[in-house]
């Protein structure tokens, strides 16, 4: 928090952190001015998971690529991989949303 506070106002950081295990430990973060995102890394937690905890830290967005591509195989029909990855899509938005 100390370097924050040493940015000029006109400078903000993302930061990209592993999912909390505790609900809503980097709030104070999240609702720093000089913050302008909180990023989650789905950490190897299954994407049902990763959502889950992402959904208990309001204000964090996910960067999850190894869970976002959970499910997938080349073995898959067009229509089987469109399925899944908008599946998956859609629970990481909504995580996300929160």
């Amino acid at each position: 928090m100390r370097n924050l506070e040493r940015l000029s106002d006109e400078h903000q950081v993302m930061l990209k952190l592993t999912l909390p295990e505790e609900a809503g430990f980097y709030q104070e973060l999240i609702d720093h001015p000089k913050v302008l995102k909180v990023v989650a890394l789905s950490g190897g937690y299954s994407r049902s998971d990763a959502c889950a905890k992402l959904k208990q830290n309001p204000g964090m967005i996910a960067s999850f690529s190894r869970a976002f591509t959970e499910g997938l195989s080349k073995q898959q029909s067009d229509s089987e991989f469109a399925e899944t990855i908008n599946a998956s899509i859609e629970e990481i938005y909504e995580a996300s949303k929160m």
